[in-house]
């Protein structure tokens, strides 16, 4: 076994010296140590370039120590790689940003200091090659954020934020740490790698129970239904504890499936599971965010919809997608929460474009219509180019293309331009050709490190149909809901969604209302 270049791990002893540093000064101006920990985590990010270089000049690699359930590994291929060099980065933004948010707070260097804590153990994190490294690095996640959502501990709402998150990341640590036992009990090994392996022959019902384990730990950890509430009130928190929790760790539990992609994907019963819970919290989180009237709050519940959708896509095993997804929701978000300042201005600065044409029921038939024969057409292409694509690729895609069939039905509309009609057909026919495109660079990117979709059995492809059906229902709702805006129905469905179907407030009254112990 050819061992792991020690580089990308030198990143996270890196940003932890400079932490301990934080910790001799907690209360008191910082000096340069906000300079230092953005050169600190600007070196993580040149190590973690240099692990790519890495990995293309020797290949995959593990380093481990120790042996049996002990053992502590940590793995450099496509995956880890990807992460490294993504976490890396949003993490130099983060702590770039946080140099001149932070300046002149109190206990700016006890933030700069959980801040870099917390950044480090998530690189620990995704460098994982066993689960003994995965619960302890878990574990040291969720003391780390806990302390940052505390940084305000004055604030009642950050303390009950905080517990929601305790309660709902410890659970997961809990899940998580029993399925290590349970797959060391089955296979006698916790190696990632191994683990993979042994679960191509087939899971005992030991395995099958801790694949179960697995994506509950994984859908706690990326805040999914109905336990999402934590999620959406961390605002009381710094805007870049935000931006790292939305567009960082957030994905830890996606990084978890993908991880064990091969272990969970022998489990049909878990996989119907994440396209259930994925599919429909993708639903909620989207429906919710649409009321929302506060920039972060929307930002909130739109992370909450993408990590269903994103779960959704793990349980068709479409693995790269969500990698890719992961990647781009990441980039996105936290460009998102650190410019969401300038929200207001922006939308302010914005010209009016006037009436907005309403579609009828034919323009709306119509415009589905469009958009799947364009979809279908780009399909076919791509199928002859690069291959034909799997029955999951095309019902994702074809879910992907409702979102543009609203837009084409606005162009549709009567009293809409000829210039509005073409441009939203040309949109269509984008965002097919994006899809597949990008479809193609991430199998080319991660497809040999991770499992390709199961052929797809009754049960399979009763979930592709009802996924498909129910996003499709869903956006021809919205296309129409100009229709029936007006209508005291309606207005009462807002009032409940701007709520989030009041699910929060039956957390709180299980957690105490705004009881929460105060930081170390």
């Amino acid at each position: 076994m050819t061992p792991l270049p020690s580089l990308t791990l030198i990143a996270p002893i890196l940003l932890l010296a400079v932490a301990a540093l934080a910790a001799t000064r907690p209360n008191s101006r910082p000096g340069l140590l906000p300079r230092w920990a953005e050169v600190a985590a600007l070196a993580a990010l040149g190590l973690a370039m240099a692990g790519v270089g890495q990995l293309l000049i020797d290949g995959a690699a593990t380093l481990s120590f120790g042996s049996g359930a002990g053992l502590l590994a940590f793995r450099l291929d496509a995956v880890s790689a990807t992460m490294t060099l993504l976490v890396s980065f949003v993490g130099w933004v983060v702590v770039r940003y946080a140099r001149t948010y932070l300046d002149g707070e109190a206990r700016e260097g006890a933030f700069h200091g959980f801040l870099l804590a917390t950044l480090a153990v998530v690189l620990v994190l995704v460098q994982a090659g066993s689960l003994g490294v995965l619960v302890l690095a878990f574990l040291a996640v969720g003391l780390g954020l806990r302390q940052l959502l505390l940084f305000y501990p004055e604030r009642a709402e950050a303390r009950r934020a905080a517990a929601k998150f305790s309660l709902v990341w410890g659970a997961g640590d809990a899940a998580l740490i029993l399925a290590a036992g349970l797959f060391w009990a089955a296979f006698g090994t916790t190696d990632l790698v191994a683990l993979g392996a042994a679960a191509q022959i087939g899971l005992p019902l030991t395995a099958k129970v801790a694949v179960a384990l697995v994506v509950l730990a994984a859908a706690l950890k990326t805040a999914t239904f109905p336990l999402h509430g934590w999620l959406t009130e961390v605002m009381e928190a710094p805007t870049p504890v935000s931006a790292l929790l939305h567009a960082g760790i957030i994905n830890a539990g996606g990084f978890l499936l993908i991880r064990m992609a091969e272990v969970v994907q022998a489990s049909p019963g878990a996989m119907a599971a994440m396209v259930m819970l994925g599919g429909f919290t993708a639903l909620f989180g989207a429906a919710v965010m649409l009321t929302q009237s506060a920039v972060k709050t929307a930002l909130a519940w739109s992370t909450v919809a993408q990590m269903g959708f994103m779960l959704l896509q793990c349980g068709l095993g479409l693995w790269p997608l969500a990698l890719l997804h992961i990647v781009a929701h990441s980039l996105y978000k936290a460009h998102a929460f650190l410019s969401s300042g300038t929200a207001v201005r922006a939308v302010a600065a914005i010209r009016r474009p006037g009436p907005v044409a309403a579609p009828g029921l034919g323009a709306v038939v119509k415009a589905f219509a469009v958009a799947l024969v364009l979809y279908a057409a780009v399909a076919g292409g791509f199928g002859v180019i690069a291959g034909p694509k799997s029955a999951q690729a095309l019902a994702l895609g074809a879910i992907l293309i409702f979102g543009v069939a609203y837009l084409v039905a606005q162009g549709l509309a009567d009293a809409a331009p000829k210039a509005l009609t073409k441009r939203t057909a040309l949109a269509s026919l984008g965002a097919a050709v994006a899809y597949f495109s990008f479809q193609v660079i991430a199998g080319t990117l991660w497809g040999a490190s991770l499992p390709a979709p199961p052929a797809p059995d009754a049960l399979e492809w009763g979930l592709i149909v009802l996924a498909i059906l129910s996003f499709g229902l869903v956006a021809v709702a919205q296309a129409l809901f100009p229709l029936w805006a007006h209508h005291p129905a309606s207005a009462a469905l807002r009032v409940h969604l701007a709520n989030g179907l009041y699910l929060n407030a039956h957390l709180d009254r299980l957690i105490g209302g705004f009881q929460a112990s105060r930081p170390l």
